[in-house]
């Protein structure tokens, strides 16, 4: 995986990936809009064979990267506890 930054300001991320789909990014956007502070959590894909997703966040004020930050930290919490519940099942 590889992440380049685009864009880095006070209230504003932008980042392209490589390596990462629709199933992560999905997932990381519907966490960051659990955060307060979060005023847009978007990407977009250009072209699905000729481009690199771009994920866009803004804040009110508060760090971006603080936000992503959590919200993985949330879904790997989430992730570890359904492979857990996955493993109780017989």
């Amino acid at each position: 995986m590889e992440i380049k930054v685009v864009e880095d300001k006070k209230n504003r991320f932008v980042f392209e990936t490589e390596g990462i789909g629709h199933t992560y990014l999905n997932s990381l956007k519907a966490e960051l809009w659990n955060d307060s502070h979060v005023k847009v959590a978007t990407y977009a894909i250009k072209h699905p064979q000729a481009s690199k997703p771009k994920f866009i966040l803004e804040t009110d004020g508060e760090s971006p990267k603080a936000a992503i930050s959590s919200a993985v930290g949330r879904l790997k919490k989430l992730s570890e506890k359904f492979k857990k519940d996955l493993s109780a099942i017989k």
